[in-house]
């Protein structure tokens, strides 16, 4: 279940994170994906078995030649509406702090506050 919070304006009282930290984190995000297919094929290669050594070490360097910020480990989850990169909630996208404001709200469909 994906939520999107694109449409949502909210005056939370505290900031966003840094934008160049953001544009950051989209740029890595574009050359992941540009990458993918490629860096896949050369990760095959590497955990072939069957193939020759000349074939390991020449996807080796292919693959040592791509740029580092086009591994998918080098992205950073963050919240779609703040840029927060911490206390991150995966199921919804969203930062503890912004999730609590727009379950409070009752923005978040299915998320009522629990009490027992």
């Amino acid at each position: 279940m994906k939520i999107t919070v694109t449409d949502i304006t909210l005056n939370l009282g505290y900031t966003m994170a840094k934008k160049a930290m953001i544009e950051r984190d989209k740029k890595r995000q574009r050359l992941v994906e540009k990458h993918e297919n490629l860096r896949s094929e050369l990760k095959n290669i590497l955990n072939n078995p069957n193939i020759t050594d000349e074939e390991f070490y020449q996807a080796q360097r292919k693959l040592a030649k791509l740029p580092r910020n086009s591994s998918k480990i080098r992205l950073r989850n963050r919240c779609v509406v703040t840029g927060r990169p911490r206390a991150y909630i995966r199921k919804f996208r969203l930062s503890r702090i912004t999730f609590r404001e727009l379950a409070l709200q009752g923005k978040i469909p299915g998320v009522t506050k629990s009490s027992w």
